[in-house]
């Protein structure tokens, strides 16, 4: 038998950005979907930056959530 060709294996690598949980809003869905308003923790950044996002799973006041599009606000799911 002959051997198999190898796959190359290729790395995305996504920049997370600490945001910190400061207010719980709305709660929707079986999936228990929640929407937060999170602040922006950046080290050497004197510009405090406040975003909404969606959050699927339990979540408390003061949880460190790791966000990848730091960029985007979520969009109301909640009606």
């Amino acid at each position: 038998m002959g051997a198999r060709p190898r796959k190359e294996m290729q790395f995305v690598i996504i920049m997370a950005v600490p945001a910190k949980v400061i207010q719980l809003m709305d709660k929707s869905g079986a999936k228990g979907v929640r929407r937060v308003r999170c602040k922006i923790i950046l080290e050497n950044s004197s510009h405090e930056r406040t975003i909404l996002r969606n959050v699927m799973g339990p979540v408390r006041l003061g949880d460190i959530l790791m966000i990848s599009e730091a960029e985007m606000e979520a969009a109301s799911i909640i009606e």
